[in-house]
């Protein structure tokens, strides 16, 4: 019983490959239904480890990396098969990859940084679940829709620029406190 929400994030992991192979082979139908599967064991991990309290420390960082996973995956195939702009697959793993130096900078320079999700951070995360669910749902249905995908794209830019922008204030603060108390 202690597993189940570690082997529902396991399958999370397995669907990111899948998810991008249907993507780049033009299975838009079953890329759809792979990232609805996904947000399903997303949902129901999270449930189970909170209200049954089966939290283990390897779900602790098996979950987030399993969602970080399968939006990048989702971010890579969707811009590869040019459904999403280059430019927001760029922004997006660009925030991903600034937090995970950032947090290593943190360590190496012994900065006072305590890692845990902001609210924007969570939004971020919300808002780009949503546009990658919409795109995918347009390519399910065969729907052409360039302006609800253009206005979405930017918006999902928007709230990652403004993620990115709080996570390094974030840093700086910590650069700033050690190197203060330093002085």
């Amino acid at each position: 019983m202690r597993q189940i929400p570690n082997t529902l994030t396991a399958l999370r992991l397995l669907a990111a490959p899948v998810l991008a192979a249907f993507l780049l082979y033009g299975y838009q139908m079953y890329a759809f239904v792979v990232f609805a599967f996904a947000g399903f064991t997303d949902l129901a991990d999270g449930f189970l480890a909170k209200k049954f309290d089966l939290t283990t420390q390897v779900g602790r960082y098996l979950d987030p990396a399993a969602d970080k996973l399968l939006m990048l995956a989702a971010f890579l195939a969707l811009a590869a098969t040019h459904q999403a702009p280059l430019w927001l697959m760029i922004v997006v793993i660009g925030r991903d990859v600034a937090i995970v130096v950032a947090i290593f900078a943190a360590r190496l320079l012994d900065l006072p940084l305590r890692i845990e999700p902001l609210p924007i951070g969570k939004l971020c995360t919300a808002v780009q679940v949503a546009y990658v669910a919409l795109i995918l749902l347009l390519m399910a249905l065969r729907i052409e829709a360039p302006r609800s995908a253009e206005g979405a794209a930017l918006i999902t830019a928007a709230i990652t620029v403004a993620s990115w922008l709080a996570y390094g204030d974030l840093w700086l603060k910590a650069f700033a406190a050690r190197y203060r108390t330093a002085a």
